[in-house]
C-alpha cells in the first residue's frame, strides 16, 4: 500500500534564514499559491478539500484527486511549516436520481428515488442507509492507500447546523446568486430555478420547485408541491439543501476552503461557484483544473462505454506506487489510461526511486518518488525493472513467479522474496501481466537473411564469453554484432532481437536481459529461434 502519501510532521515555521527557492515541481508551485493565499488572509492553517458524489463507488479518478491534493498538501508543509487539513467531503444529502445497475434489491431502491442518499435504505443490508454504505466504501478505499484526511458528511453538516449561518447568508443574497446562475440555464429550467431545494416534510424527497416567497428574517422559504400544497420550510437544520453549484460555493465560504482541484469538465462550475462564494462574502479557494483521462484510441473515458481502467485492475498488474507515478505526471495534460501504460509507469517510478537514493535535498524535492513516498527517500525499490521481469516471464513462459527467482538470484545473489519484498511483488505482477496481455499477443517472426547472419554471429559471440560478463560488456557485444551486419540503423537490429527471440515489438536493454537470463541461455534461445526455420544454422 502507498501508506506514505499522508502528510509528515511540519518543520519549525519559526526558523530564521533566507526563504529557499521553490523547487521546480508542480506540487510546490501549487503549494506556493496556497501559501500566498494564507499570507493574504492571515490564516495560520490551510484547509484542502476533495469532494465526492456517493451514489457510486470510488474509482481511479478518486485516487488521482486525493493523491494529487495530498502531494500539494505535503509540499505546502515542506514549504511553510504551517499545519493543514484535508477534508474528504461526501455530498451524501443529494437525492437518489436513479437505481444503479450494480446493486441488489433494485425494486426496493426504486421506491426511494428523489430522497437523500442517507435516507435511502442500504440495498446491501450492511449500513443504516445507502449513503452510509457508500461512504464506508469511500473511507475504506482512502484508508487502504494510507491517505491522511478527515471525512465529512453533507447530511451531518446540514443537520447539525454547521452550515446554518452560511445558508441564511445565501438567503440574504438570493437575488444576486440567482442572477449569476440563471444565464447558464435553459429557458424551462430558468423558469423554476431556485438555489434552495426544500425536503418535502411528508415524503422526504428533495424538491426542485419554484420559491414563492422568502423570509430573510425568519430564515424560511415558501413553496408548493406537485399537488399544490403550500409549505414554509426553514433553510437551516437540514430542512433544505442547495443545488450543487451553490452548495459548492457555500461550502467554500462556510468552511474557509483554501484549495480544491477538479476535472476539466467542471471548469464552468468552478468559475460560477467562485463568483457565488465572492457574493457570499468569502474568498474563493485556489483551484487546479486537471485533464480527464482518454482511452487507448484517444476517446474520453466513459462509464457507460466501459472503456476505462479501474483501480482494482491496475493493482492486479502493478503496485500502487506505479499508479501514483502515473497520476503525478503532468496533471494538466490529457493522458491515455489503458493497460499498456502500466509497465511504463512502474518502471518510471523505479527509475525515480533509484535516482532519489543519490540526490541531495534540493534535487529530491523535484523527484516524483519523493512526493509519492511522503517527503522522503522511497524504500520501495527493485534491482530489476518491471520490463525486465516481463520479458523474463515471456521467455520462460512463466506460470508463476517461482520460476523467475532462479534467474533473479543469479543476477542478485542472496535475493529472496523475504529480503526483497518489493521485487517479489513486482515479479508476481509481471507474471499476471504477461499471462493476460503479453502471451495472447506473442507473435514470433522468422529472421531475414541479414538478420539470420547477425543472430548466428551473436550466438557464437555469446558462446565465447564468460558466464559472468557484465551488462556493459554484453551490451557492447550486441552493438558490435549489429554494426558488423548490413542494418540501415541499429534500431532495426534490436527490433529483430525482440521480434524473433521474444515474439514482441519492444523489449529491454538487451545486454541487461542477457545478464539476467544468462549468457549460455541466451545463446540457446537464439539457437532455438534459428531452428524454427529448419535450415542449417552454421
Amino acid at each position: 500500500m502507498v501508506t506514505s502519501l499522508s502528510a509528515s510532521s511540519p518543520s519549525d515555521p519559526s526558523s530564521s534564514g533566507p526563504v529557499p527557492e521553490v523547487p521546480k515541481a508542480w506540487p510546490f508551485e501549487e503549494a506556493q499559491r496556497v501559501s500566498a493565499r494564507l499570507a493574504a488572509t492571515g490564516k495560520k492553517e490551510a484547509l484542502f478539500e476533495t469532494g465526492y458524489g456517493p451514489s457510486g463507488l470510488p474509482h481511479i479518478g478518486t485516487f488521482g484527486e486525493v493523491a494529487r491534493t495530498s502531494w500539494v498538501r505535503n509540499a505546502f508543509t515542506e514549504l511553510t511549516g504551517l499545519p493543514s487539513r484535508l477534508l474528504a467531503f461526501s455530498d451524501d444529502m443529494d437525492g437518489l436520481r436513479k437505481v444503479p445497475d450494480n446493486v441488489p434489491n433494485k425494486e426496493m431502491l426504486a421506491e426511494f428515488i428523489g430522497r437523500p442518499l442517507t435516507s435511502v435504505p442500504d440495498p446491501f443490508g450492511t449500513h443504516d442507509s445507502f449513503g452510509a454504505h457508500n461512504n464506508a466504501r469511500l473511507r475504506s478505499f482512502l484508508d487502504g492507500f494510507g491517505f491522511s484526511y478527515e471525512f465529512a458528511s453533507s447530511t451531518e453538516y446540514y443537520r447539525s447546523g454547521r452550515f446554518d449561518v452560511a445558508l441564511r447568508r445565501l438567503l440574504e443574497v438570493y437575488d444576486e446568486v440567482t442572477a449569476v446562475i440563471l444565464p447558464t440555464l435553459g429557458p424551462e429550467r430558468r423558469a423554476t430555478y431556485s438555489p434552495f431545494l426544500p425536503l418535502h416534510p411528508e415524503t422526504g424527497i428533495v424538491m426542485q420547485v419554484p420559491i414563492e416567497h422568502r423570509d430573510v428574517e425568519a430564515g424560511t422559504i415558501v413553496w408548493r408541491d406537485e399537488n399544490g400544497k403550500r409549505f414554509e420550510t426553514p433553510v437551516t437544520g437540514g430542512a433544505a439543501k442547495l443545488q450543487w453549484k451553490a452548495d459548492w460555493a457555500m461550502r467554500w465560504y462556510a468552511l474557509g476552503v483554501d484549495y480544491e482541484m477538479s476535472g476539466k469538465d467542471l471548469i464552468d462550475s468552478v468559475r460560477l461557484s467562485s463568483r457565488i462564494c465572492s457574493i457570499l462574502g468569502g474568498q474563493p479557494p485556489v483551484t487546479l483544473t486537471y485533464e480527464l483521462f482518454l482511452d487507448e484510441h484517444g476517446q474520453k473515458i466513459s462509464k457507460s462505454k466501459g472503456n476505462g481502467l479501474s483501480v482494482e485492475e491496475w493493482l492486479r498488474y502493478a503496485p500502487p506506487e506505479s499508479l501514483a507515478q502515473y497520476m503525478y505526471n503532468a496533471p494538466q495534460r490529457a493522458k491515455r489510461l489503458y493497460f499498456d501504460v502500466i509497465p511504463r509507469a512502474a518502471d518510471e517510478y523505479l527509475a525515480h526511486a533509484d535516482k532519489a537514493a543519490t540526490q541531495d535535498e534540493a534535487a529530491l524535492k523535484t523527484n516524483p518518488s519523493w512526493h509519492i513516498a511522503g517527503r522522503q527517500v522511497p524504500d520501495q525499490r527493485s534491482p530489476l525493472s518491471f520490463a525486465m521481469l516481463l520479458n523474463l516471464a515471456s521467455v520462460v513462459n512463466a506460470e508463476n513467479a517461482d520460476i523467475l527467482w532462479g534467474f533473479i538470484r543469479r543476477y542478485c545473489p542472496g535475493a529472496t522474496p523475504e529480503n526483497q519484498p518489493f521485487l517479489a511483488r513486482l515479479a508476481d505482477h509481471a507474471v499476471m501481466y504477461y499471462r493476460d496481455f503479453v502471451l495472447p499477443q506473442k507473435n514470433y517472426r522468422d529472421p531475414t537473411e541479414t538478420e539470420r547472419a547477425a543472430l548466428v554471429d551473436l550466438r557464437d559471440v555469446l558462446r565465447a564469453m564468460e558466464p559472468d560478463a557484465s551488462e556493459t560488456v554484453l551490451q557492447n557485444a550486441v552493438f558490435e554484432v549489429g554494426k558488423r551486419h548490413e542494418f540501415a540503423e541499429l534500431r532495426a537490429w534490436f527490433g529483430c532481437l525482440y521480434q524473433v527471440l521474444l515474439g514482441q515489438v519492444e523489449g529491454p536493454r538487451f545486454g541487461n536481459f542477457v545478464a539476467v537470463y544468462g549468457v549460455a541461455e541466451t545463446a540457446s534461445l537464439i539457437e532455438a529461434a534459428l531452428a524454427r526455420q529448419n535450415t542449417p544454422t552454421a
